[in-house]
Parts: structure tokens; sequence; C-alpha cells
């Protein structure tokens, strides 16, 4: 038979998160059975308030207290699936916890070894001449900026305090430029036009003023 039709594929087992989700639609399910038993017992007791006592009311009690008996044994159901949700979240907590732990360990496995790798590529003495090399270079070229800097025709013997009274006596021309002469203005005369001076009017033996001689 197996031949003809093929083997039934195995359903796979349940997880905890399906367990869970499970469990919290049973409890749903009493929680909402609790409410229709609450409203059945708020309907006896107002009946229970409205009868006066005899066997009416003794038969409302007896159905009353059926309902409140039915009410206790689901409370304790959800209690118990309450429970059992809760054990079954800390479980899936734990494993959860537990993965992340494995994947952290395995992922430090895995840098250890790419770090033993590479520092077996790292070859020390290599590096400890190199670094007295780049220092002997260092040096040398020191000493070829203190060569190439050296002064040509300067004395050493030459007396600080003779600088600096020459430098005193210099004053404030080393910091005066010199304007180029063909910066300088140049003054053009201009030919005066007229006196600014009044002129006296020259009288005669009349007391007359004379007429203006022609130049």
């Amino acid at each position: 038979m197996h031949r003809l039709f093929g083997a039934s594929k195995k359903t796979p087992k349940p997880s905890l998160t399906d367990a869970i989700t499970a469990t919290d639609l049973r409890v749903d399910a009493v929680e909402v059975k609790i409410r229709k038993l609450d409203a059945e017992l708020i309907k006896y007791k107002d009946q229970m308030k409205k009868m006066r006592d005899g066997p009416a009311k003794n038969s409302v009690k007896t159905k009353a207290m059926r309902i409140l008996k039915e009410r206790k044994l689901y409370e304790s159901q959800r209690e118990q699936l309450q429970q059992q949700s809760f054990n079954m979240e800390q479980a899936s907590f734990t494993t959860e916890n537990l993965k992340n732990v494995m994947t952290t360990v395995d992922a430090m496995k895995t840098a250890n070894t790419v770090m033993k790798q590479q520092y077996k590529k790292v070859n020390l003495d290599k590096i400890e001449q190199m670094q007295d090399e780049m220092e002997d270079i260092m040096d040398q070229a020191n000493e070829i900026q203190e060569t190439l800097g050296r002064s040509y025709g300067v004395p050493d013997d030459i007396d600080e305090d003779e600088l600096e009274a020459e430098l005193d006596a210099l004053g404030d021309e080393l910091y005066e430029e010199e304007e180029p002469s063909y910066l300088e203005d140049e003054t053009l005369e201009l030919p005066t036009t007229e006196s600014t001076e009044p002129q006296t009017e020259r009288l005669d033996e009349f007391g007359l003023p004379e007429a203006p001689l022609k130049a």
C-alpha cells in the first residue's frame, strides 16, 4: 500500500510557541464561560431579592448554587492553564537564551581561530627591524637638514652685545620702507590768472579816478 500511494508525511512536533498559543486560546474560552455564568448568577440573585421565602425562592437558590459551583470549577481550570502557559513561556525564554549563548560562543571560537591564523603571519623580528631602520632613516634625514641649514661666511665669534647696540641704533628705520621716486606726487606749477589782492584806484589832481593804462 505504501508503495502504491506513498508513505504519509510525518507531522512536525508542536513547538513551545504553538503550545503556548493553544493554551492561551483555551484560557480565553474558559473566561468566556465564566462571564456567561456570572450573568446567570446576577439574574438569579436579582430574582431572589424580589421573591419571598418559600419553595420558589429555594428552587432559584438551588440553581444559583449549581451555577456558582460550576463557576468555581472553571476558575480552577483557568488558573491551571495560565500557570501552564507561564511555565512554557519561561522554558521558551530559557531556550532562546541558550541559543543566543551558543551563537555567541561559536562566533568567539571562529574569531579566535582567525586571530591565531593571522598572528602566525606576523613576524615580530621583522617589525622590530623595520622600526630600527625607520629610526636610522629619520636620524639621517635630520643630519641632512642640519647640514643644508648651515650658514656660510658668518663668523662664530660675533658679540651679541654689539649686535643689540647696532639694532637699537637703527631704531625704526628697519620698519620704514622708502617710497619709490616714481610714486611721489609731482607738484605742478599753474600760471596765476588774477591776483586776489584788491587793486587801489589812482586819483588825478582833481580827485577823479585815472583811466587804466592800456598795455
